[in-house]
């Protein structure tokens, strides 16, 4: 269905003006806790009991089919077995509604037979033009509309603001919806995909990118089903100004299906997941906590203009604690201007040092309005971009009502008044209580949960608001948005043409040709059949040679004995050619051996690792690193989801650990990385026009040193 339909199908959905609950039952659950949330959530529309059974549940008049309806219900949530699931949507067709909220499970998680149910069911409301959410889904809860069709207890009354929703987990649906009414955070709309049938995750973020009354997106993920999709709505969120949240779950090692490569055990799904998300300015989170408290910091403060942070708290170990997480997030904690050390000297007590973090010390249970004092001062200072104010939220309101009111409301008079951001933080998150949510809420404050959390959402915003403005510039000249280089056989399922595997793997020998013919740069070699083509190599070459048995069955030649360093010579070329084809036949009699590769052994420069491999959701998958025999040991790779350019991979080689040896470190050249960029990213060009066939193609070491670029060693697979 093309983007405007959709929209319009899904705002019809969450905002329906009538709602039938087919299957209702007073001896369900379900049936009750849904009857009950859209009551108690303000719902005036209306509301139809449809049992075939029964004439009165929950106390209202009950019908024997939609069918029978006087006219048709904008909505239907049914609850019926899977059994009857088809005569309903039979039974909605014919009475024109278009709409559907199915609760019932019994589909594709539960094997063979579900699915084949779930497919009759998807053909089913396609055909009759019916727009269907889950199937095995409790619903979603429309707070900015007070339309709750929810099959699960909400904790009402809902605090209502500008985060919406999209869960792939309804039993954590009432995890989340409790924690946001702890901490103050405001729901515009709350999703529970279920089984994702015909609605996808995809849709309901794209709806809400859309959306007026959603200011930030967030989502529990357990897969992404469509990379393109994904980033298409990713994008479009970035373009909108609208925070994408993410916590992804589901952690595992892709590598260990393709340890042939050094690649293989480097990228996992988790890697590749979070270079993805991060290059589509995703702000990926790893806990329920981080999902609220990024989501609602974003919604009610928004992301700080700069990096550079001022604190004002009552305690020294406060500003410990902020000042190490500070460092975590990346965030500055720039000194005051003269100006504002000064006039803080005036107000803090004598024993009190005015410096970032300012710890305004226990005094302030002398002077209660003493860290309001020193803040707004502190809020006017120009080496700062943004204000953290370590304050605990009230805990009740009486005995001293009018106190904590008229406190609370000097603190809303100064983040309005403010110049820079204003973010209010407890010292841990803990719940701001019913009976202080209120006068909270009246005053527009907001309490980030913890110092922990609140300093790693800090991070996030920053984050975003810098990946935001770079986007914004390269697509303002001219930019196309992203969108990852599928690889169709295996993001797809199916097979094509252009996946034709081929018939066995390569040896380095073969693998170098096959780069040469496409203008990659490597070490001259010969492939020596006998000792005496070993010794002509060692006359030709000069200087120390190595030496690589050549065989496709053996792709790390080093792990069995299979490279020798440092030959000088023709006699010692041929020894160490008879030695090592001697060794390696009676220790593997069974593999294919080509011969022995002779090259010249380069000294000095900095040995790198590229690898491109794909990924079952990604595609195609760049690996960058520090190279040679301990690449996996040192793990000092970064990874880009293809298509990259030569400026990303530069930026790539500067993030490395190892990126001090390739900038000169101890006097040595300096690489060239414009010309590394480049052969890197030519590499990745082959990889990908090889098709899907390709299971890794592999350079390690690339050699550099200075303007020099060599593949020393290559590695190619196929898929079989």
């Amino acid at each position: 269905m093309e983007r405007t339909p959709r929209l319009q199908a899904l705002r019809e959905l969450f905002r329906p003006s009538s709602i039938a609950l087919v299957g209702a039952s007073d001896d369900s659950r379900w049936s009750l806790n849904t009857y009950m949330n859209l009551r108690a959530g303000g719902f005036t529309g209306r509301m139809v009991m449809v049992n075939p059974r029964r004439r009165v549940v929950h106390g209202e008049p009950a019908v024997p089919s939609l069918r029978s309806l006087d006219s048709p219900v904008d909505l239907a949530y049914v609850m019926v077995g899977p059994d009857h699931i088809l005569d309903v949507v039979d039974d909605a067709a014919a009475a024109g509604v278009r709409q559907m909220v199915v609760l019932t499970a019994g589909f594709s998680e539960t094997g063979d037979a579900g699915r084949a149910l779930e497919r009759a069911l998807e053909e089913r409301v396609r055909a009759a033009g019916i727009t269907v959410l889950g199937p095995n889904g409790n619903g979603f809860v429309n707070a900015a509309d007070g339309i709750m069709p929810y099959g699960l207890p909400l904790p009402l009354p809902l605090v209502r603001g500008g985060i919406g929703v999209v869960l792939q987990s309804g039993a954590l649906a009432s995890a989340v919806l409790a924690l946001a009414q702890a901490r103050m955070a405001g729901i515009s709309l709350l999703v529970s995909m279920g089984n994702e049938g015909q609605v996808r995750a995809t849709d309901v973020m794209d709806y809400l990118v859309a959306d007026p009354a959603t200011r930030v997106i967030a989502c529990f993920l357990e897969g992404i089903r469509d990379a393109d999709a994904f980033a298409e709505v990713a994008q479009r969120a970035l373009q909108a100004g609208k925070p994408l949240v993410v916590l992804k779950t589901g952690r595992s090692a892709a590598g260990a299906k393709s340890a042939l490569a050094h690649t293989g055990a480097l990228v996992g799904d988790d890697a590749v997941h979070d270079a993805a998300l991060q290059r589509l300015g995703v702000i990926r989170v790893r806990s329920l906590e981080d999902l609220i408290t990024t989501a609602a910091l974003l919604d009610a403060v928004g992301p700080p203009p700069g990096r550079r942070m001022a604190v004002v708290t009552a305690s020294g170990g406060a500003c410990d604690v902020i000042a190490d997480r500070a460092a975590d997030e990346g965030l500055e904690l720039p000194p005051f201007t003269p100006a504002t050390v000064e006039r803080l000297r005036q107000e803090l007590p004598a024993f009190a040092t005015p410096q970032n973090p300012l710890d305004v010390t226990g005094y302030v249970l002398m002077d209660r309005t003493l860290q309001r004092r020193a803040a707004e001062i502190v809020a006017e200072d120009t080496a700062c971009d943004f204000l953290a104010v370590v304050l605990e939220p009230p805990r009740a309101l009486l005995p001293d009502a009018e106190t904590v009111r008229a406190s609370l409301a000097a603190w809303s008079a100064l983040s309005r008044a403010s110049a820079h951001p204003v973010l209010l933080m407890s010292n841990a998150m803990t719940d701001i209580p019913e009976p202080a949510r209120a006068l909270v809420a009246e005053l527009g404050l907001h309490f980030a949960g913890g110092m922990e959390h609140a300093l790693t959402a800090l991070g996030h915003a920053v984050r975003w608001r810098e990946r935001r403005e770079q986007w914004l510039r390269a697509h303002a000249e001219g930019g196309r948005p992203w969108r990852p280089a599928l690889v169709r056989t295996l993001a797809r399922g199916r097979s094509g043409d252009d996946a034709v595997p081929r018939p066995d793997d390569w040896s380095e020998w073969r693998a170098r040709a096959y780069l040469a013919e496409r203008g990659i740069p490597l070490v001259p070699g010969r492939l020596a059949r006998t000792p005496e083509d070993a010794a002509q190599a060692a006359e030709e070459f000069c200087g120390p040679l190595v030496l690589k048995i050549q065989s496709p069955d053996l792709p790390h030649k080093s792990d069995v004995g299979g490279v020798v360093l440092g030959v000088q010579g023709p006699d010692a070329a041929r020894a160490a050619w008879q030695d090592m084809w001697t060794r390696i036949r009676q220790m593997h009699p069974h593999v294919r051996l080509e011969g022995v590769l002779v090259s010249p052994q380069r000294a000095g420069g900095v040995e790198l690792m590229v690898g491109m491999m794909p990924d079952p959701v990604w595609g195609w998958v760049l690996a960058v690193g520090t190279g040679g025999i301990f690449v996996e040991v040192l793990r000092d790779t970064r990874l880009a989801v293809w298509p990259v350019t030569e400026d990303e991979i530069v930026g790539m080689l500067r993030s490395l650990r190892g990126a001090p040896l390739l900038l000169g470190a101890r006097g040595r050249e300096p690489a060239d990385l414009g010309r590394v960029a480049g052969v890197v990213r030519r590499l990745g060009e082959i990889a990908v026009e090889a098709g899907p066939g390709l299971a890794a193609l592999e350079v390690n070491p690339l050699w550099v040193s200075g303007t020099q670029v060599e593949v020393l060693d290559a590695l190619i697979r196929w898929r079989v």
